[in-house]
C-alpha cells in the first residue's frame, strides 16, 4: 500500500501515549538541569575535599556552586585561612566569583589581592606592593600551600598580598 504520513504529536494528545515536542523539550531541559546540579554538587564536594587536603582549618565548611558562582560558608581559624579558602575556590576552573559568607575565629587584618598578569613574577609583585622585590618570599609564604614554587604562578591567578610587616 505504501508509506503514510501522520502528525507525530497527535497520538500523544488523543491516546495519552508518547510525548509532544513541548513535553520532550521540557523533559530534556529537566534532565539537563538535574545533570548540571549533579556536576555542581560534585565540584563543590571536590573543592571542600581540596581545602581539607591542604590542611586549611575551617569548621562546617560548605561550598555550593551555582553556574560560575561559588558560595562558601563556615568558620575559618583565622583571616589568612579564610582568604586562602577563597583563593582555592576562586582559582578553580569554571568559577568566576566567590560569595564569601565565612566567619573568622581569630580576627586579623585583611590582605589585598592581586590578579597575576602576563610577565608578573613574585618579585615584581613584591616591588609593586612593598617597594622591594626581595620581599617576594612574603607573598610566596602567604599563598602556601596553593603555591608549590615561587616561579609557578600564571596569568589570571589571584594571590594574597598580606599587609607589610613594619617590624
Amino acid at each position: 500500500m505504501g508509506l503514510f504520513s501522520f502528525i507525530k504529536n497527535a497520538g500523544a494528545k488523543v491516546f495519552g501515549i508518547g510525548k509532544t515536542d513541548a513535553e520532550e523539550a521540557a523533559e530534556a531541559k529537566a534532565d539537563a538541569s538535574a545533570a548540571k546540579l549533579s556536576r555542581e554538587k560534585a565540584a563543590a564536594s571536590r573543592l571542600e575535599e581540596t581545602v581539607s587536603d591542604l590542611k586549611l582549618k575551617a569548621e562546617n565548611l560548605k561550598v555550593t556552586i551555582d553556574g560560575e558562582k561559588a558560595t562558601i560558608s563556615g568558620m575559618a581559624h583565622d583571616q589568612a585561612t579564610r582568604e586562602k579558602i577563597i583563593l582555592v575556590v576562586g582559582n578553580s576552573n569554571g568559577i568566576s566569583s566567590v560569595d564569601d559568607q565565612m566567619t573568622v575565629e581569630h580576627k586579623e587584618p585583611e590582605a589585598q589581592f592581586h590578579t597575576v598578569v602576563s610577565g608578573d613574577t613574585l618579585g615584581k609583585i613584591a616591588k609593586k606592593f612593598y617597594g622591594n622585590a626581595t620581599k617576594y618570599p612574603v607573598i610566596f609564604e602567604a599563598n602556601k600551600p596553593m603555591l608549590s614554587h615561587p616561579d609557578k604562578i600564571y596569568p589570571g591567578q589571584v594571590l594574597r598580598i598580606p599587609a607589610e610587616d613594619k617590624a
